[in-house]
C-alpha cells in the first residue's frame, strides 16, 4: 500500500524515485538492439515499445552501425536481421522514464512488440537520451486546425488509397478530387510518382526505402490536415504498419483508408506504365505483387471493386459513400 500526502494523479507506468537520483524523461534516446526476430528490422517502422510498464508507439529513427561480433567492429547497415545487434536512435510517440542501461538494468531495457503479431521483435539497452529530445519544444500556435477548418466549412481528413500498381488508385483519386472541388471542398492530391520527383527522389523501392517513402508522406499529409484541407493519398503502400502509423497520426475519424481492391491478373494485363512487363522480365526488382508482398488492408473504411464499373462511376459512388459517412 502506498498513500500520498497529496492528490497526485499516479498511475500504471510511473515511477517513484529519489529526487537525488530522477530518472531520464526523453521522446528521443539510443540504444543497443538485438533482433529476435525472422522479419528484419527497418528504421521507421512503427513497432510498440514496453519499457517497465509502460507501453507506447516507437520508431528506429535512424540504425547508426552494427555490431560485427567476429570482429568486435561497426558495419554500415540499412536493417537488421535475425540475432543482429544494431545502435540505433529511436523515438517514442510521448514521453519515456528510464536510466541508461548501465546505470539501471530494470529501468534501461526495454523491448519491442509486432503491432499486429503482438510477437517480440527485440530487446534494447538505453544508452543515453539524445539532446535533441530536451532542446527541441512544441510552439503552440494562435489559430489550430479547428479554426482552419471552421474558415474553409469543411472536416478536414486523409483519404487514402492504397492497392497494387494499375489498380486505378490515382485515376479514382483525381475524380474524386474534382468531384470534391465542383462541390467547393479545398484539398489537395498527393500521389506517389510525383512526390518520388521532389520530396522522395532520394529512396528507391527496397523494403526500408518504402517504409520511409510513407512514414514522410504520412507527415507531409498530417500537414496538410492541419491546414484543413482533405488531402487524398494515391500510394500503394504495402505494408499495414505503415498505413497505420499514418492513421494514428490524425485524430479518430480523419483517416479514411480506401482499399482499391483490383485483382493482380486485371493489373497485369492493365500495366497502363508497362512496370509490370519489366518486373516479370527481371528488369524492376522489389516490384509489389511480382518480388514483392502486398499486405490487404484488414479493415478499410471502404472497399473499391474496381472491375465492372468505370472510373467515373466508382468515384461517384464513392463521393456519395463518403457524403452518407459522415457529410464529407
Amino acid at each position: 500500500m502506498l498513500t500520498l500526502a497529496d492528490e497526485i494523479d499516479v498511475s500504471r507506468g510511473d515511477i517513484l524515485a529519489p529526487p537525488t537520483e530522477r530518472p531520464v524523461v526523453a521522446d528521443q534516446f539510443a540504444a543497443y538492439l538485438i533482433w529476435l526476430s525472422t522479419d528484419a528490422l527497418f528504421p521507421g517502422r512503427s513497432y510498440l515499445m514496453r519499457i517497465g510498464n509502460q507501453w507506447l508507439p516507437a520508431t528506429v529513427t535512424d540504425l547508426k552501425y552494427r555490431l560485427d561480433i567476429g570482429a568486435l567492429g561497426h558495419e554500415a547497415a540499412k536493417s537488421l536481421n535475425l540475432n543482429e545487434i544494431g545502435f540505433c536512435s529511436l523515438s517514442t510517440a510521448g514521453a519515456a522514464v528510464f536510466d541508461a542501461y548501465d546505470e539501471n538494468r530494470a529501468t534501461g531495457g526495454f523491448i519491442l512488440v509486432d503491432r499486429f503479431t503482438n510477437e517480440t521483435l527485440a530487446a534494447g539497452l538505453i544508452a543515453f537520451a539524445l539532446r535533441r529530445a530536451t532542446n527541441i519544444h512544441r510552439e503552440d500556435l494562435l489559430v489550430d486546425k479547428a479554426a482552419r477548418a471552421e474558415l474553409s466549412h469543411q472536416r478536414p481528413r486523409i483519404l487514402w488509397f492504397t492497392g497494387l500498381s494499375g489498380a486505378g488508385k490515382s485515376t479514382i483519386a483525381k475524380l474524386l478530387e474534382r468531384e470534391l472541388h465542383l462541390l467547393g471542398r479545398h484539398t489537395y492530391m498527393l500521389d506517389g510518382d510525383n512526390l518520388r520527383q521532389g520530396l522522395n527522389r532520394d529512396l528507391s523501392f527496397t523494403e526500408a526505402d518504402r517504409v520511409e517513402n510513407i512514414r514522410r508522406v504520412g507527415e507531409v499529409a498530417k500537414l496538410m490536415a492541419d491546414a484543413g484541407l482533405i488531402v487524398l493519398c494515391a500510394f500503394i503502400s504495402p505494408y499495414r504498419a505503415e498505413r497505420q502509423m499514418v492513421r494514428e497520426l490524425m485524430e479518430p475519424g480523419e483517416f479514411v483508408e480506401i482499399f482499391v481492391d483490383t485483382p493482380l491478373e486485371e493489373c497485369i494485363e492493365r500495366d497502363p506504365k508497362g512496370l509490370y512487363a519489366k518486373a516479370q522480365s527481371g528488369a524492376i526488382k522489389n516490384f509489389t505483387g511480382i518480388d514483392s508482398p502486398y499486405e490487404r488492408p484488414e479493415n478499410p473504411e471502404f472497399v473499391v471493386e474496381t472491375t465492372g464499373a468505370t472510373p467515373d462511376e466508382i468515384a461517384a459512388r464513392l463521393l456519395r459513400d463518403l457524403i452518407d459517412r459522415d457529410g464529407c
